[in-house]
């Protein structure tokens, strides 16, 4: 159709249909770009807030989890400084024989006379080793409180358990004391390789 033709055409049409056919077009022209363009491009943006969303949950939970982290090395740091100053105070298996004459000596020392100074079984426990050692000593009970607070003030770790006290003799001043000192070491892996040894053998 000719170019003049159609607005000819549309010259001759009432106002009414001229705003009719202008609003349909615009009508349509809007669907087509509804239809090609904003619901793809909502679509696009929703996806897109959504993942952006999710990155950020995630971004706060490394950032959690790294504040965590911090926390824990900071806290792994403090109980190692803390396991080696343990490890000042347990002695290890070569220091034991100095250790039982130190405490013997202390004894010596606050004028008491040992009767007994037996060195018992070592009991395993989790993560470290009780010696225990059976004694007995006679003195007046004022040296005997001087002998347990010079063990307790020692270095390492040494308990005083299981006490007992008698008059040597009826009206005597002088007392027989019987105790437990239990003193503690680390478990070595050597200590768990001998104790799987003997467990073997008993099974046998």
């Amino acid at each position: 159709m000719p170019t003049g033709t159609f607005f000819e055409k549309v010259e001759k049409l009432k106002m009414i249909h001229r705003i009719l056919i202008l609003v349909g077009t615009i009508v349509l022209l809007a669907g087509i770009f509804v239809a090609l363009v904003y619901i793809p491009k909502s679509k696009e943006i929703t996806r897109l807030n959504k993942e952006i969303t999710s990155l950020e949950k995630k971004i706060n939970q490394a950032k959690i989890k790294a504040r965590a982290l911090k926390k824990f090395e900071a806290e792994q740091v403090e109980v190692e400084a803390q396991f080696r100053e343990a490890l000042k105070l347990l002695p290890n298996k070569r220091e034991i024989p100095t250790l039982l004459r130190s405490i013997t000596q202390l004894g010596s020392d606050a004028n008491l006379e040992f009767r007994l100074f037996s060195p018992k079984k070592e009991k395993a426990r989790d993560f470290y080793i009780e010696i225990p050692v059976s004694m007995e000593v006679s003195g007046p009970s004022h040296d005997v409180a001087m002998f347990f607070d010079k063990v307790g003030r020692m270095k390492r770790i040494v308990n005083i358990l299981d006490i007992s006290m008698k008059p040597v003799k009826a009206r005597s001043t002088n007392l027989t004391t019987k105790c437990n000192a239990v003193t503690y070491r680390f478990k070595r892996k050597v200590d768990e390789k001998t104790k799987t040894g003997k467990n073997k053998k008993k099974k046998k």
